[in-house]
């Protein structure tokens, strides 16, 4: 079996028994997700370089040390480490926001229709794309990130409970108000547009 065709549980053995070039395909293998993840909530390039390279250096610190156990996929473990680094980048920084304790009780969630787009549809996507992504960036970094996990990287409100360390009422809740918060952002600008 090719080095690129094996499992990551395979590779992580591989890299804990001596074989330097396993961690090599790992990385490799997951470098867009993770970078992507983090890149999303601190919107800076070369934060997310600086993270992305910490988060790597952790991980291979690690497997070295044998703090890895293998209950589920490698890259959620990957995420959780780069997430907890970027955390502790806002930290630092001061700048982590809190959630949203709105009261509306609109269940959004029930609202979003997901649908193939035709081929007509596709300029109206990329606006409609760039204005959902300048809304996410406005939103509380709790929320945001929910939406990030939840939209861009495609992970289940279980995970995202898990990688946060929140219930996934939590999660589920910061997601709500993420939403909320969009909804009263578009309801503004467009009434701020039929203003002018």
């Amino acid at each position: 079996m090719r080095a690129n065709e094996k499992s990551d549980f395979d590779l992580v053995k591989e890299f804990i028994d001596g074989k330097n070039s396993s961690i090599e395909i790992l990385i490799n293998r997951h470098k867009d997700r993770v970078f992507t993840y983090i890149l999303l909530l601190v919107k800076n390039e070369e934060l997310a370089e600086d993270i992305f390279q910490d988060a790597f250096i952790k991980v291979i610190n690690s497997l070295r040390k044998n703090k890895y156990k293998d209950e589920g996929r490698f890259v959620s473990w990957v995420l959780r480490i780069a997430h907890n680094l970027v955390i502790d980048h806002f930290r630092k920084e001061k700048n982590l926001r809190t959630v949203s304790n709105d009261e509306n009780e609109v269940d959004l969630l029930n609202n979003i229709r997901f649908a193939d787009l035709t081929v007509e549809d596709e300029i109206a996507q990329k606006q409609v794309y760039t204005r959902v992504r300048s809304l996410v960036e406005k939103l509380p970094f709790e929320q945001r990130q929910v939406v990030i996990m939840r939209h861009y990287l495609g992970m289940s409100f279980k995970e995202i409970s898990s990688h946060t360390n929140v219930s996934i009422n939590t999660a589920l809740g910061r997601m709500r108000y993420a939403l909320i918060n969009m909804r009263k952002m578009i309801e503004n600008q467009e009434h701020a547009f039929s203003l002018s």
